[in-house]
């Protein structure tokens, strides 16, 4: 029996995490009622699926680490590692799980659109850092407000513990994919998908035999409601908050983000059923994800400390003092921008930041992006200025590091 299926024969339906169904209930604005063409509130039946999301892993990744583990661990990730990079034909004898996964994996779903996912990519290219402030200021730092979320990341130490290499390595995954056809078989994105996909069950396995998991408070580690509110903050909450600084959003840029982050998440496990075409339904379907999630407490603190200081770490060439320092200062600037004083405060942050950084650069940042809008010449080059921008960041995090994905030592519960 495995063990999703033991957790569920011998603890509570519902983990402590969730709120309760009458408190889900309440009215959504009626603005926001018509954008959305529905209420915000889950229907029992859509509550009822998400909790029991959270008892929910990665079936077909969690099976294969299963046969790993018996075959021998370190020789079967080895094979893993070598088809996914290579391809089923350089695995000398390859194992039947193996190969079955492998080609369950390369046979893509019917509905991916490469040119709509390169469309995705083309346009993340071209917003710049405003991609990544968005997404560690407000999608990475806001989420640790959601206690539920923070159990795994503060047991395997990955966030709290060495913040800086964890959140480049995210970083590095986060730019294999947005390659142009970066989610290719054999692209980097693809290959980097399936590597942290393994990981993850392997982390979801260690967690789950630990006594300091409770999982009838948390469901199981790394569950499918986590990887969904995972996958909506790459595309849903980064929209939003592109929008917020000044970066118009067409619909058709709304449509290619989210086809891009929905096959990368599929190939990440995340279950059909949970995989959104569009922003609205996006937007639903993370209110739904965060009734589950409890709220801040000890852990908000030890998280949004780390990240907060991930910049005081950074590699600059020259005047690295005084930019780690400016970065520091943005960043935190930044996070004023989208939370609170409340949220600040509860995240360790200095409540009395004041947001200069995005208020300053809001003007030129819309007057920029809506001018190379209609002009091809102008948009190519905002789209190689914008990836040299993102890489630069990711060299600044590695610094003279190699730029891996996610290479669990030893005290790490991915470690094999």
């Amino acid at each position: 029996m495995n063990a999703q299926a033991k957790a569920q024969e011998t603890l509570p339906a519902v983990p402590g995490r969730v709120r309760p169904f009458e408190k889900t209930q309440q009215p959504t604005p009626l603005l926001l009622k018509t954008l959305l063409g529905r209420d915000l509130a889950p229907s029992r039946e859509e509550f009822d699926g998400v909790v029991g999301a959270l008892w929910v892993g990665d079936p077909e990744m969690d099976a294969l680490v299963d046969w790993m583990m018996e075959y021998g661990a370190r020789e079967a990730r080895a094979k893993f590692e070598t088809a996914i990079n290579e391809g089923l034909s350089a695995v000398e004898d390859c194992p039947e799980p193996l190969r079955a996964f492998i080609r369950k994996v390369e046979k893509r779903p019917a509905w991916v659109n490469f040119d709509l996912i390169n469309e995705g990519a083309r346009f993340i290219h071209s917003i710049g850092m405003t991609a990544p402030y968005v997404l560690r200021d407000l999608a990475l730092m806001g989420g640790y407000l959601l206690s539920g979320f923070n159990q795994s990341l503060v047991l395997t130490g990955a966030l709290n513990k060495g913040a800086s290499q964890r959140v480049a390595e995210t970083g590095k995954w986060w730019v294999d994919c947005t390659e142009i056809d970066g989610l290719k078989r054999f692209g980097p994105g693809f290959r980097s998908t399936l590597h942290v996909r393994m990981v993850h069950s392997l982390v979801r396995r260690n967690l789950n035999r630990r006594e300091d998991w409770d999982a009838s408070e948390w469901g199981m580690p790394l569950s499918q409601v986590d990887m969904v509110a995972t996958y909506l903050g790459f595309c849903v909450v980064m929209l939003g908050g592109l929008r917020k600084l000044g970066v118009p959003v067409t619909p058709r840029e709304s449509k290619a983000v989210m086809h891009l982050w929905k096959y990368a998440s599929w190939l990440m496990g995340v279950e059909e059923r949970w995989l959104v075409d569009t922003e609205r339904q996006g937007i639903v379907l993370l209110q739904h994800t965060l009734m589950t999630q409890s709220r801040p407490d000890e852990t908000t603190r030890e998280l949004g400390k780390a990240l907060a200081d991930e910049p005081l770490e950074r590699h600059f060439s020259h005047l690295e003092g005084i930019q780690r320092r400016l970065a520091y200062e943005k960043h935190l600037s930044m996070s004023s921008y989208f939370l609170d004083k409340e949220k600040m405060a509860q995240l360790g942050l200095p409540a009395s930041t004041l947001p200069w950084y995005p208020v300053a650069t809001l003007v030129p940042r819309f007057v920029g992006h809506v001018s190379q809008r209609y002009n091809p010449v102008l948009r190519r080059r905002q789209e190689r200025r914008g990836r040299r921008d993102q890489l630069e960041v990711l060299n600044q995090m590695f610094g003279e590091a190699e730029q891996g994905i996610i290479r669990p030592d030893s005290k790490h519960p991915g470690h094999v």
